[in-house]
């Protein structure tokens, strides 16, 4: 019975650290959407962020946009968008949202940690995510888990 117990151990940290994503597949969902928003222009890519079932989603991989103000114009996991975040404090003490629009408005684009409600964990979790400038009043950007 142990030997099974340690196999079916084994297969469940091995299934989710496989689901785990990285740093790089962040910025790469990024740079996706950055391009995308070149083609066809920063309104109707915002508009595609919104959806849950978008291309650039992929489980607790996904894009989201907010204006230079903090309000979230894009969000396919939870019903922000329209919300102004710009003084919203994660349990840590910051300011995530001043945070995302500081680190673009001073490099254009950037990595920034802060602590996020986990999908499955029920809990905050420190989480790291890439910003980057679309247009001229708005950033979109995604994390991962630092699990």
């Amino acid at each position: 019975m142990s030997k099974l117990f340690k196999l079916g151990a084994s297969i469940l940290l091995c299934a989710i650290f496989a689901n785990a994503n990285t740093q790089d597949e962040a910025k790469a969902l990024v740079m996706k959407g950055v391009d995308f928003c070149k083609k066809v222009g920063v309104s109707a890519c915002v508009e595609e962020f919104n959806k849950p079932e978008s291309e650039f989603v992929n489980g607790d991989l996904y894009i989201w946009a907010n204006d230079f103000d903090g309000i979230i114009t894009a969000h396919p996991k939870k019903p922000l968008k329209g919300k102004n975040l710009y003084r919203y404090k994660d349990k840590a003490g910051n300011q995530l949202f001043k945070e995302f629009i500081d680190k673009v408005k001073a490099d254009g684009s950037g990595w920034v940690d802060y602590v996020w409600d986990h999908p499955t964990k029920g809990e905050q979790t420190p989480k790291t995510s890439f910003v980057i400038g679309i247009g001229e009043n708005q950033l979109i950007g995604a994390g991962v888990y630092k699990e």
